[in-house]
C-alpha cells in the first residue's frame, strides 16, 4: 500500500509540474507572443482534476485528511478501535459508490470530445472511478492495519 500511495503522490506531483509548465506557456503566449495556445486551458484543467483526485485517494492511506477526533478521544481503546474500523468501512463504501457511478459517468460521456484537445471527455472523468478504487483499497488496508493492532 505504501508503494501505491507513493506512486500516486509522484504521479500527482508530475501532473502539478506539467500543469505549471502549461499555464506558464499560456501566459507567455498571451502576453509575449500575443497568441495563447487554444489547448492549454483545457489541458491544465484536466491535469488538475487528475492530481487532485489522486491526492484525495492517497490521503485515505496517508491520513492527511482533516478529521475531528473529539469522540474518538473520549472512548476506551477497544471502542476507539471499533469506531475507526467502522469509519474506514464507511469510507470504503463511499469509495465503491465513486467507483460504480464514476464508471457510469465515464461511459455516458465517452463519445463526447473535448474540442481543443481532440480527446474523449471520458479522460476528464476517469479520475472519479480511479479514485473510488483507490479509496476502497486504501480503506480496506487501513481496516486490516486496525485489526492487527493490539489494544
Amino acid at each position: 500500500m505504501d508503494r501505491l500511495a507513493s506512486a500516486c503522490v509522484k504521479i500527482g506531483a508530475l501532473g502539478l509540474m506539467l500543469m505549471t509548465l502549461i499555464v506558464g506557456w499560456q501566459v507567455f503566449g498571451r502576453f509575449i507572443l500575443q497568441s495563447s495556445p487554444s489547448w492549454s486551458e483545457q489541458a491544465a484543467l484536466i491535469l488538475m482534476i487528475w492530481y487532485v483526485f489522486l491526492a484525495a485517494g492517497t490521503g485515505v492511506w496517508e491520513r492527511f485528511h482533516i478529521r475531528i477526533e473529539i469522540l474518538e478521544q473520549r472512548l476506551e481503546a477497544g471502542s476507539r478501535k471499533r469506531l475507526r474500523i467502522a469509519i474506514h468501512a464507511l469510507i470504503a463504501a463511499m469509495g465503491l459508490i465513486l467507483l460504480v457511478f464514476g464508471v457510469q459517468l465515464v461511459w455516458l460521456v465517452s463519445e463526447h470530445v473535448i474540442p481543443s484537445l481532440g480527446i474523449s471527455r471520458a479522460f476528464a472523468y476517469l479520475p472519479i472511478p480511479a479514485t473510488g478504487a483507490l479509496i476502497t483499497l486504501f480503506s480496506l488496508g487501513r481496516i486490516r492495519v486496525r485489526l492487527a493492532e493490539t489494544d
